[in-house]
C-alpha cells in the first residue's frame, strides 16, 4: 500500500500542470497521415524534425539504426539525439519505476548515514570509547566516501551506471552486516570505512536516473527523490526505537542492511543509461533503451537515425578527472567542490550534534556551577540515548519533507543559485538561534527543525544542478568528484558537532555560520544557470552553451 501510494504520489506532483504534453501528444495522432512531423520540446523550445508512428517499436523486429522502415517513406536526412528523444517521450510509468528503485538505493544510503548519530553513543557505552573515538568512527566512513568517490564516478563512466550501482550494492551490503557481528573497536572501524568506500557510488543513482527525464520535470523529480532519503532517515530512527532498548546496536546494524538487499536484487532490472550508450558509441543500445520506454510510457517511438552529437570524438577520453578542469569548467568545478563541501559540513554536522546538543545545552546553559568531570572524555559521562532523544531525532528528521517541497517550490522559479544561496543564508540566521541558551527542548526542536529542513533543500539543489551543469562524458566523474569533497567535509564535521560542541556551543555553531555564509557567496558567483536548460553531450557543448548565457546576460 505505502509503495503504491508513492507511485501515484510522483505522478500526481510530476504530472501537474503539465496538459501541454497531452496536447501535443494529441496533435501528433491527428497528423499520423502526414508520416513527417516536427515535434514540440518539453520546455518549449523547437527541435530537430523526427518521424513518430502510432505504436512503439517491437524489439524482436528491431532494424539497425542506418536502415529506415522499408513500408514507410521517411526524409533520410531526418535526425534525432537522446536529449529530444526523452523530452518527446516525456515523463510515464518508466521513469515512476526508475524512481521507485534509485528511491531505494537513496533510502538504503540515508539509513547508513542516520545510523552514526545512534552508532557512536552506543559504543561510547559498550566498549567505553572516548569522545575522540566516537568522532573517529563517523569520520572513518566519511573517509572511505571521500577516496571511492571519484574511482566510482571513473567506473561509471567507463563502464555503465548500472554496473557500478549493482557492484556498490552487493559490497555495501556484505561489508554492513559484517559490521553487525564485529568483534572489536578496530573491526567496527575497518569495516565502517568499507561501507564508506561502497557508499560513495550512491551518488551515481541521481545521475542515472536526472539521465532518463525529461528537461521539464528534472529539477521537480530529482528534488522529489530526497524523499526516500527523509523516509529511510525517519525508518532508521524508529527501528532504533524498538530495537536498541532491547537488541543492541548490533541487531540494528544487521537489519539495517534490508533495504540494500532489496536494491541488490533488482539491481538486474535497472536500465543502463541511454545518454552512456550513445557517448561510449552503442548507439544500438541506446535505441534499445528508447524504444522501452517509449512502450512503457505508451507514446510513439520517433523515427530516423540517432544522432551521437559528436560526443565520441569531441571526447575520446571518458571519464578523466582532468578534464573538469579544462577552461570552460575549471570555475565551475571548484566552485561546487566548495559548495558540496560546506554543505556535508553543515548538514552532517546538524545530524550528528542534534542529540549532543539537547545534553550539552542543558548543562552549559544551566545556573548551577559546573562540574569539572562532565566535559571529560571517559567512559564515566556515558548516557544511553533515551526515548525522548529518538523523538526529537524523529522530529528534526521529519523537517526534510518541508525542505523538500520549498525546494520544488523556488527552484524551478528563481533558478538553482539563487534558491541554494538563499537556503545556506536562512541556514546561517537558523544557526545564530542556536547559541541562545535555554533549557526549554521546544526551542532547540524548533530551530534544529528549520535547520535540518533548509539544509537538506540546499543538498537537493546540489544534486538537481551537478548533473545539469557537466557534459554526459563528464557526468559521473563530475558528480563523484563533487561527492568527494563533500565527505571531505563531512569527516571534519564529528570534531566540531560531537567534540567541540562540548566545550563551546557559541564557537561550534559561529563555525558552521561563516561556512554558510561563505556557501552562499559562492553559489551566487557560479558561471551557468541551469534552470531549463538541456543536458550537454560533450565539453564543446558546455563550452557553446555557457558563452551563449554569459552573452545574453
Amino acid at each position: 500500500m505505502m509503495i503504491s501510494s508513492i507511485k501515484w504520489f510522483i505522478f500526481s506532483v510530476v504530472f501537474k500542470g503539465d496538459n501541454n504534453e497531452i496536447s501535443v501528444q494529441k496533435k501528433t495522432h491527428e497528423k499520423e497521415s502526414h508520416l513527417i512531423q516536427g515535434y514540440q520540446d518539453i520546455d518549449g523550445s523547437t527541435s530537430q524534425t523526427a518521424v513518430t508512428r502510432s505504436e512503439p517499436a517491437d524489439g524482436d523486429n528491431e532494424l539497425p539504426q542506418d536502415i529506415e522502415m522499408a513500408s514507410v517513406s521517411v526524409v533520410p536526412d531526418d535526425t534525432f539525439t537522446v536529449t529530444q528523444a526523452v523530452n518527446a517521450l516525456g515523463f510515464g510509468w518508466f521513469q515512476v519505476k526508475l524512481s521507485l528503485w534509485t528511491g531505494l538505493c537513496w533510502m538504503a544510503d540515508s539509513m547508513e548515514m542516520t545510523i552514526l548519530s545512534i552508532l557512536s553513543p552506543a559504543l561510547h557505552c559498550d566498549w567505553h570509547i572516548s569522545r575522540y573515538q566516537q568522532a573517529l568512527t563517523t569520520t572513518i566512513v566519511f573517509l572511505g566516501m571521500m577516496l571511492s568517490s571519484t574511482f566510482w564516478g571513473n567506473l561509471s563512466d567507463r563502464y555503465g551506471r548500472k554496473h557500478a550501482l549493482t557492484l556498490c550494492a552487493v559490497l555495501l551490503f556484505y561489508y554492513g552486516l559484517l559490521s553487525a557481528i564485529a568483534p572489536s573497536f578496530m573491526w567496527i572501524l575497518l569495516l565502517r570505512g568499507l561501507v564508506g568506500f561502497a557508499i560513495g557510488c550512491t551518488p551515481q543513482s541521481v545521475t542515472l536516473y536526472a539521465e532518463f527525464l525529461p528537461t521539464k520535470q528534472r529539477a521537480k523529480c530529482v528534488v522529489l527523490l530526497d524523499c526516500f532519503w527523509a523516509l529511510g532517515a525517519c525508518f532508521e530512527v524508529a527501528l532504533a526505537l524498538v530495537v536498541m532498548p532491547t537488541l543492541g546496536w548490533q541487531w540494528l546494524l544487521a537489519l539495517s542492511t534490508g533495504p540494500l538487499l532489496a536494491f541488490a536484487l533488482v539491481c538486474p532490472w535497472l536500465p543502463e543509461s541511454a545518454r552512456y550508450h550513445v557517448a561510449s558509441g552503442q548507439t544500438d543500445k541506446a535505441l534499445e533503451t528508447l524504444e522501452k520506454i517509449a512502450k512503457d510510457n505508451g507514446k510513439p517511438m520517433l523515427l530516423g537515425r540517432l544522432v551521437v552529437d559528436d560526443a565520441t570524438t569531441s571526447s575520446p577520453h571518458r571519464g578523466r578527472f582532468r578534464d573538469l578542469l579544462v577552461p570552460s569548467l575549471r570555475r565551475t568545478s571548484l566552485l561546487l567542490w566548495f559548495i558540496w563541501m560546506v554543505c556535508a559540513f553543515c548538514y552532517y554536522g546538524l545530524v550528528l550534534m542534534t542529540t549532543e546538543l539537547f545534553e550539552t545545552s542543558s548543562i552549559l546553559c544551566s545556573s548551577k556551577p559546573l562540574p569539572s568531570q562532565t566535559l571529560d572524555t571517559c567512559a564515566a559521562d556515558c548516557k544511553q540515548l533515551q526515548t525522548t532523544d529518538y523523538m526529537d531525532l524523529l522530529w528534526t528528521t521529519l523537517a526534510e519533507f518541508p525542505g523538500i517541497f520549498i525546494t520544488i517550490f523556488t527552484i524551478e522559479r528563481f533558478g538553482r543559485k539563487k534558491t541554494m544561496a538563499v537556503q545556506f543564508v536562512v541556514y546561517a540566521v537558523c544557526c545564530c538561534f542556536l547559541v541562545v541558551c535555554s533549557e526549554k527542548r521546544i526551542f532547540l526542536t524548533v530551530m534544529l527543525f528549520l535547520a535540518r529542513g533548509i539544509i537538506a533543500g540546499v543538498f537537493q539543489a546540489a544534486y538537481v544542478y551537478t548533473p545539469e551543469v557537466y557534459p554526459t562524458s563528464l557526468r559521473a566523474v563530475g558528480v563523484g568528484s563533487c561527492s568527494a569533497m563533500a565527505r571531505l567535509g563531512a569527516m571534519v564535521t564529528p570534531y566540531v558537532a560531537q567534540v567541540l560542541l562540548k566545550s563551546s556551543i557559541s564557537f561550534a555553531t559561529t563555525i558552521y555560520t561563516v561556512a554558510a555564509i561563505l556557501a552562499a557567496v559562492a553559489c551566487l558567483i557560479l558561471p551557468f544557470e541551469t534552470t531549463g536548460k538541456e543536458l550537454t553531450e560533450n565539453v564543446q557543448q558546455h563550452a557553446n552553451a555557457n558563452v551563449r548565457t554569459n552573452s545574453t546576460n
